[in-house]
C-alpha cells in the first residue's frame, strides 16, 4: 500500500526519485509558478499537557491553510506550562483528536502522528516492566578456598537513568526498583590482574550520550586489528567459566562446592534501563517499550496508535488531508543491551553462544582483550539488527498495514548507525537548530539527505529552526540564509519547530509557548498574516527540489557496526561549522546495508532508486567483514573505481578465526597485497580499479576519509570537472529532472555580490527561475566550453535562484545583459500618515515627518508597540519613459523591520520579507494620484519589554493566574500574555518599523558590449 508516498511526498513522485516527463506544455515551469499544496512546508503542532480546545484546533489549522502550511506533526508534551483540563487519552481528548484529524482532512492538511506520547520514543503507562527497555546488569561476590558453601548473591542494582529523575513518578520509580529477572550465574577463577575494558558502559550499550549536545561523545567506536596481550591468568579463560544458574535459590543464595583457589561469582539479572516517555503529558508517562522485541512493540502500538485508529477509523486514502504518516523523532531513549530472547537471537545472528561472554558486559576480559572487544562489536551489531528488524522495521510494517508512511529522525542518542536506522524510513528526517539559538546538528542534515539520495526517496524532511530562548526574535528574513543552506544541503521539506497549539482566548497573545523552546511559528505571531509570502518562496523551492534526482560524484562508505554518526571529511565542506556547504564535487554517505543493493553501470555505482556515483571511498578502518569486502570486490570487478586501503581483520567473533583468513585472502586478490605502498598506486581489477597508498594511506585524527583535494585530483584525472565552481560565496545543489539540469544557487554573504559561476552542463540555453516571485527568464550572457557553461550572475543579500538548463530550449541568444541596470527616479520622502492598533497600545493615527525607528519614539504607545502599523502616502510619478518588458518600475522599501505588505491603488502587490526589498509596480502605478499603503509588522519583544514595567499577573508557581482561570477582567494594564518570560523591563528594544528610504526605481536591460559571454 504505497498511496502514502504519493500523498505525503509530492504529486509527481513515485517510490523513488520523481520521473518527470516533459509533454507539450511545460508543466514543471507552470507548477514552479503555482506549486501544488503537497510541496508546502509543515510544522510541529505541539499540544501542552491537557491544554486543548476545539476552537483553537480549527483556528490553528485554518490559519495554517491560509498562510501556506501543508502538513503537521501532532505531538503532546509537557514543557513549562500548567496542566490543562483535557487529560491525555481521556474520552474528551480522544474526541478532540478525532476532530483534529477530520479538520485536517477537510482542509487538505496532512497529519503525521508521533509513535508515542512526548516528543520521542515509544512508550507509556501501559508498558509493563518486563516489556520495557532492559539492561543486563550484574553483582559479584568473591570466595576463597575449597569446600561446600552457601553464598548470598545480592540483587544487582539498575544503572542510573541517563536523564536522572526526569519523568519518574513515585509509581514508576517503585515499579523500576521492584523489577528484575534472573538471567544466569557464572563463576570463574579470579584473574590475577585487575584489568577492565575501557569505556565499558559505552561499548556494552549501557549509555549512549546525546551526540549533539554533550561534548566528547564519540561519533563511532574504533575497531582495531591489534590489541594489547596480557599474561596467562590475567584474564578469564573461557573454558574455566562454570554455569551455576541452576543452583541459584529464590532468596538469592547459592549452594556450591567451591573448588580450590580464588573465585569470582557473578549474578546477572535484567533490569529496566531507566528510559521513560519524555517530556510526556502526565497521563502519558511510562516506560519505553522494549526495542528488541516485536511483541513488546506491538503491545505498545495497540495501546496508543491502535486505540487512536479505532477512534478515527481507517485512514482515508482518497483524501489529500488527514492522518497519513507515523513519526519516530530524534532518538532520546538511550540504549539497551538485553531482552528475554537476546541469547537466542544472538546465537541465530552471530553463530555462537554469548553466555560465556556475559562477564564482558561488566568489563571483565574473557580470553583476551581482542576476543572481548570482538564480542562487544558483535553485541552492538546484534543490538542494531534487533532495533532495525523488530522496532523500526515493525513500525514501518504497522504503518504500511494501515496505509500510512513512516518518517524517522535517526540521530542523537542512537545506539545504532544513523544511516542504517534512517534507511528504514519512507521519509528520512533530520533536525537543525536556529543559528545562535542552540546546538549544531548540521551533521544530521547531511545524513538524512544521504539516506534519501542513496535509497531514492524524493523527500528529505527537517525539523527546522529548533531554538532555545528564541523569544520571538526570529522572522522569515532572519531565517533566509539558513533555510537556503538547508536546501543546498539536500533538504526539501521544512517542518518548523514549532507551531504551538493556541488553546487560550485570542486576546491573550503571544499566548502558549513550548516553554523556552522553538521558533514561534504560529498564528499568534505579529506577522503571521504576512507569512504566506515567505511560505510561497519555500514551497516553490521545495517543489523543484523534490523532483528528479540529485547529482553527486563521491560516495563515502561508512564502517560496519554501531553506533555510527556519519561525517564527511571536513575538507569536503566550505563555509562555517554551523552551516557547512558542499564544495564543487558533491557527495553522499552510504551505510554497508545500503551498499549491498548497489550495482555498476558504465563504471558508476548505481542504486535501485536511481542515484549514481563515480567514486566509492572506503573508511580508514582496519576491520571489515568478509561479506562486505566480497561486495566491494564484486563492484570493482564490474567496473567501479574505489579509493581505500585493505582491511586487516574481521571485527567480530562470528566465524573466528577463519573469518580473518578469508578476509585477507579477498583483500590480497583485490589490492595485490596488504602492505600499503609508499606512493599512490592504481591497481586494475576486472573492469574497475582500486586506488591506495601514498597520501591516501595517511590517517588524520577523527577523519575516516582522505582529504577532498586528493579525491578531487582523482576525479579530474578521470576527466570529471567540478559540478559547480565560483570564487563568489555561493552555495549550490544540482538535480536532473527529465531533460533538464537544475541548479539551486544562493548567496551566503550578507552583502550583494556579482561574478561568474561555472556549471557542469551545456544542456540548452540557461534560464533563471526566481522562487521569490515565481517568474522565469532567459539568461543571454553565457559561454559554453569543455562540457561547462559559464554565466555572469549577481545576487542581492542572501538572494537565491534556480539556474535551469533545458535540452532543446527554444529561443536564440541575444546581446541583452543578464541583469538590468538600476536607476532611482524618485524618493518618497517627507511625511507619512501612520495608523497603529489601539488594542495593542498604539495611536490610531499619527503623522511621521520622516521615517524612523519606533523604538526611538518618545511616545510609549509607539516605543513599545508590537504588531502591524499602516503607512499611507499619495504620490505622483516624474516623467519617465514608457514601461515594457525590458523597462520595469519598482517600489523599493529600503530598510524594513520586519515584514511589509504593499498595496498600491487598491491592488495587493505582495509581501516583502527579504532582499531585494521591493515590488514590481509597473502594471499598477499611475502617472498622477497614486495611493500607497504599506502594512509593516515588527516583532513581539518591544511590547513584552514594555509590559514588564507593569505589575506581573502571569503564571506563578506553575499555576494559571486567577483572573484567567476564573474568566475575570485583567487589571494589570498589560497588553501581552505568554506562558514563558524571556524579557525584563531593562531588556534592549528592537529596531522596528519602516526605516526606508522608500524609492521608485527603474530597471532596464542593456545590450552587452562585451563579447566575453556571447554564445
Amino acid at each position: 500500500m504505497l498511496i502514502f508516498v504519493f500523498l505525503y511526498c509530492t504529486c509527481s513522485t513515485f517510490n523513488g526519485f520523481s520521473k518527470y516527463s516533459m509533454p507539450e506544455k511545460d508543466f514543471l515551469k507552470q507548477e514552479f509558478m503555482s506549486p501544488p499544496d503537497s510541496a508546502r512546508p509543515g510544522v510541529y503542532w505541539y499540544f501542552m499537557d491537557g491544554n486543548m480546545s476545539k476552537e483553537g484546533i480549527t483556528k490553528d489549522l485554518e490559519s495554517m491553510k491560509k498562510e501556506g502550511i501543508g502538513n503537521v506533526i501532532f505531538l503532546e508534551v509537557n514543557v513549562g506550562v500548567p496542566r490543562g483540563s483535557v487529560g491525555f487519552l481521556s474520552a474528551q481528548w480522544m474526541k478532540l483528536f478525532n476532530y483534529a484529524v477530520n479538520e485536517c482532512r477537510r482542509l487538505g492538511i496532512i497529519m503525521t502522528l508521533g509513535v508515542g506520547p512526548g516528543w520521542s520514543g515509544s512508550g507509556g503507562p501501559w508498558v509493563l516492566p518486563d516489556q520495557s527497555m532492559q539492561h543486563l546488569v550484574s553483582s559479584c561476590v568473591q570466595v576463597y578456598g575449597a569446600g561446600k558453601r552457601t553464598i548470598k548473591l545480592p540483587v544487582p542494582a539498575p544503572k542510573r537513568p541517563y536523564f536522572g529523575k526526569e519523568g519518574f513518578t513515585p509509581e514508576l520509580k517503585k515499579k523500576r526498583n521492584d523489577f528484575y529477572k534472573d538471567v544466569c550465574v557464572l563463576a570463574f577463577p579470579t584473574p590475577s590482574l585487575d584489568k577492565r575494558i575501557k569505556d565499558i558502559d559505552e561499548k556494552a550499550l549501557y549509555y549512549r550520550a546525546p551526540y549533539s549536545s554533550k561534548p566528547g561523545v564519540k561519533p563511532y567506536l574504533l575497531s582495531m586489528s591489534t590489541y594489547v596481550d596480557f599474561p596467562k591468568g590475567a584474564t578469564i579463560a573461557k573454558e574455566e567459566i562454570i554455569d551455576l544458574t541452576d543452583r541459584l535459590q529464590a532468596d538469592g543464595t547459592l549452594k556450591w562446592e567451591v573448588p580450590a583457589g580464588k573465585w569470582t561469582i557473578v549474578r546477572f539479572v535484567s533490569r529496566n534501563n531507566g528510559a521513560v516517555t519524555r517530556p510526556a503529558p502526565l497521563s502519558g508517562l511510562g516506560f519505553e517499550c522494549d526495542k528488541f522485541d516485536t511483541v513488546a512493540v506491538n503491545a505498545h502500538l495497540k495501546e496508543y496508535i491502535g486505540k487512536l485508529l479505532r477512534k478515527i477509523g481507517n485512514p482515508d486514502t482518497k483524501s489529500t488531508g488527514g492522518l497519513k504518516m507515523l513519526h519516530l523523532d530524534s532518538w532520546e531513549m538511550g540504549s539497551q543491551n538485553w531482552t528475554p530472547r537476546f541469547r537466542k537471537e544472538f546465537k541465530k545472528r552471530r553463530g555462537y553462544d554469548p553466555l560465556p561472554f556475559y562477564p564482558v558486559y561488566a568489563g571483565y576480559i574473557v580470553e583476551s582483550l581482542e576476543v572481548s572487544e570482538r564480542f562487544l562489536w558483535d553485541l552492538r551489531l546484534t543490538s542494531q539488527e534487533l532495533i532495525l528488524d523488530y522496532y523500526a522495521g515493525q513500525l514501518k510494517k504497522y504503518s504500511h498495514r494501515d496505509g500510512l508512511g513512516l518518517s524517522i529522525e535517526p540521530y542523537d542518542m542512537n545506539p545504532t548507525a544513523d544511516l542504517e536506522l534512517g534507511a528504514v524510513a519512507d521519509v528520512p528526517m533530520c533536525e537543525f537548530w536556529s543559528r545562535g539559538y542552540g546546538f549544531n546538528t548540521s551533521y544530521s542534515c547531511i545524513e538524512a539527505a544521504s539516506i534519501a539520495h542513496v535509497n531514492g526517496r524524493p523527500v528529505v524532511a527537517a525539523e527546522a529552526f529548533t531554538a532555545y530562548a528564541d523569544a520571538w526574535r526570529q522572522y522569515p528574513g532572519s531565517m533566509k540564509d539558513q533555510g537556503d543552506w538547508a536546501f543546498a544541503c539536500g533538504i526539501n521539506r521544512l517542518v518548523y519547530h514549532t507551531f504551538q497549539h493556541q488553546s487560550l482566548n485570542d486576546s491573550l497573545k503571544p499566548g502558549m509557548t513550548m516553554g523556552p523552546y522553538g521558533v514561534h511559528w504560529d498564528r499568534n505571531q505579529t506577522w503571521w498574516s504576512m507569512a504566506d509570502g515567505y511560505h510561497r518562496y519555500i514551497t516553490r523551492c521545495q517543489y523543484i527540489l523534490q523532483q528528479g534526482k540529485p547529482v553527486a560524484d563521491i560516495l563515502y562508505l561508512t564502517p560496519e557496526g554501531a553506533p555510527h554518526v556519519f561525517h564527511p571529511p571536513s575538507s569536503a565542506m566550505t563555509g562555517d561549522e554551523f552551516l557547512p556547504d558542499r564544495r564543487g564535487y558533491n557527495f553522499d554517505g552510504c551505510s554497508p546495508g545500503q551498499l549491498y543493493k548497489a550495482v555498476v553501470k558504465n563504471h558508476q555505482i548505481v542504486f535501485p532508486g536511481g542515484a549514481s556515483y563515480r567514486l566509492l571511498i572506503l573508511p580508514s578502518m582496519e576491520t571489515m567483514t568478509p561479506a562486505l569486502l566480497e561486495k566491494i570486490q564484486s563492484l570493482v570487478w564490474d567496473g567501479a573505481v574505489v579509493i581505500g586501503s585493505p582491511p586487516l581483520e574481521s571485527p567480530g567473533l562470528s566465524g573466528f578465526p577463519e573469518c580473518d583468513r578469508k578476509l585477507k585472502s579477498i583483500a590480497g586478490k583485490l589490492w595485490g597485497g596488504l602492505d600499503s605502498p609508499s606512493v599512490q598506486t592504481e591497481r586494475n581489477y576486472g573492469k574497475g580499479k582500486i586506488i591506495w597508498g601514498g597520501d591516501f594511506s595517511i590517517k588524520k585524527a577523527d577523519e575516516l576519509y582522505p582529504s577532498y583535494d586528493l579525491t578531487a585530483k582523482i576525479l579530474k584525472g578521470m576527466g570529471v570537472t567540478e559540478d559547480f565552481k565560483s570564487v563568489l560565496p555561493v552555495r549550490y545543489t544540482h538535480r536532473i529532472i527529465a531533460d533538464r539540469d537544475i541548479y539551486f544557487v544562493s548567496n551566503r554573504a550578507d552583502k550583494p555580490i556579482k561574478g561568474v559561476c561555472i556549471f557542469r552542463t551545456t544542456k540548452g540555453l540557461p534560464e533563471l527561475w526566481d522562487p521569490l516571485t515565481g517568474k522565469t527568464r532567459k539568461l543571454s550572457q553565457f559561454s559554453s566550453r569543455d562540457g561547462c557553461t559559464t554565466i555572469p550572475l549577481q545576487f542581492d543579500i542572501f538572494q537565491s535562484c534556480f539556474i535551469v538548463f533545458a535540452k532543446g530550449t527554444p529561443g536564440a541568444s541575444s546581446e541583452r545583459i543578464n541583469f538590468p541596470e538600476k536607476t532611482e527616479i524618485t524618493s518618497l520622502s517627507g511625511s507619512w500618515d501612520v495608523s497603529f492598533d489601539p488594542k495593542w497600545g498604539g495611536p490610531a493615527k499619527v503623522r511621521f515627518d520622516s521615517l524612523k525607528d519606533w523604538a526611538l519614539s518618545p511616545e510609549k504607545g509607539i516605543k513599545y508597540y508590537s504588531g502591524i502599523a499602516v503607512y499611507r502616502k499619495n504620490f505622483d510619478l516624474p516623467k519617465v519613459s514608457s514601461a515594457n518588458k525590458n523597462n520595469r518600475l519598482y517600489l523599493d522599501l529600503g530598510e524594513v523591520k520586519n515584514l511589509a505588505r504593499v498595496l498600491l491603488n487598491g491592488q495587493d502587490m505582495g509581501v516583502v520579507w527579504t532582499a531585494p526589498w521591493r515590488v514590481d509596480i509597473t502594471e499598477s502605478v499611475k502617472q498622477k494620484g497614486n495611493t500607497l499603503e504599506i502594512e509593516v509588522a515588527n516583532l513581539w519583544p518591544n511590547r513584552l519589554i514594555g509590559d514588564e514595567k507593569l505589575p506581573d499577573d502571569g503564571i506563578k508557581n506553575g499555576q494559571w493566574p486567577d483572573w484567567l482561570f476564573k474568566g475575570e477582567k485583567r487589571v494589570s494594564g498589560r497588553y501581552t500574555f505568554a506562558t514563558h518570560r524571556f524579557y525584563t523591563k531593562d531588556s534592549p528594544l528592537l529596531k522596528s518599523g519602516l526605516i526606508g528610504p522608500v524609492t521608485i526605481q527603474r530597471k532596464s536591460f542593456k545590450k552587452n558590449r562585451s563579447k566575453q559571454f556571447s554564445k
